[in-house]
């Protein structure tokens, strides 16, 4: 009975948690009394109503959209298919482990000025986000793929299930616990690395671009307004793939009983 009610309230207490965070910024914002020091919640807003009647602010999002999603996609795609091949063959996971610790461990502006030696800046935030994801979703995959029941998988064979059957009734199942947090967590390094390398790159058009030029112009309502964009948009790709995922695990709970 607690859990459900826990459960029914936990919208509002999360709003009143986002209220209390806002009244605190509003309330620094008096405190400092200087804009181009710290826009008020006011400002920002108000900042952020006018640019989305613009056509360039749209673009700018869907081109920092595109990009972030396209590298996120192909790091999950790779990260995948290599956790998969480093589960069946010990070589090929001690052969991975140094690159993609070292992966891990770089500062992301230090793959963000290597990689501009070699990249055009408009595909520099496709390529580190591909380069921040791709380990996180190996770890992920790897470690869901180890947890598999090696007894299920034999009494699949014993009783010759077809591959797809062994996927969905046996590998998925056990896979997607960790599976699900790894791509959840990636996706806010998706869009922390990926705006991070337009700031340094500053492709034209793109979100980065914008934050940039509000920082050299002191426009702060713009910084804030930006950011805003930012937190929403990484916000409504993280929900979005949640969704997509809760329907997964429904689907697969129903094939499993």
């Amino acid at each position: 009975m607690n859990k459900d009610n826990s459960s029914r309230t936990r919208p509002l207490r999360l709003m009143l948690a986002a209220l209390f965070w806002v009244a605190l910024w509003q309330v620094a914002a008096t405190a400092v009394g200087q804009g181009i020091l710290l826009a008020s919640p006011v400002d920002t807003l108000l900042r952020l109503g006018t640019l989305v009647r613009t056509g360039d602010f749209w673009r700018s999002v869907l081109f920092t959209l595109g990009h972030i999603l396209t590298g996120y996609a192909l790091a999950c795609g790779l990260g995948i298919a290599l956790a998969t091949l480093a589960a069946r063959y010990a070589l090929m996971a001690d052969l991975l482990a140094p690159l993609l610790s070292a992966m891990r461990s770089v500062p992301v502006a230090s793959f963000v000025i290597a990689a501009l030696i070699w990249v055009p800046s408009r595909r520099l935030s496709l390529l580190i986000v591909a380069v921040i994801v791709l380990p996180v979703v190996y770890a992920g995959t790897l470690d869901g793929l180890r947890q598999i029941d090696p007894q299920l998988t034999e009494m699949a064979r014993v009783f010759r299930m077809s591959r797809r059957n062994r996927l969905r009734c046996v590998a998925l199942p056990a896979l997607m616990p960790s599976l699900t947090s790894a791509l959840s967590v990636a996706m806010g390094l998706a869009w922390k690395s990926g705006v991070a390398a337009e700031v340094i790159g500053i492709p034209t058009g793109s979100i980065g671009e914008r934050l940039y030029k509000a920082k050299v112009y002191l426009a702060t309502p713009d910084l804030f307004a930006w950011t805003l964009t930012i937190v929403l948009a990484s916000a409504a790709c993280a929900k979005a793939l949640r969704a997509g995922l809760g329907r997964l695990n429904v689907m697969l709970q129903r094939d499993k009983y």
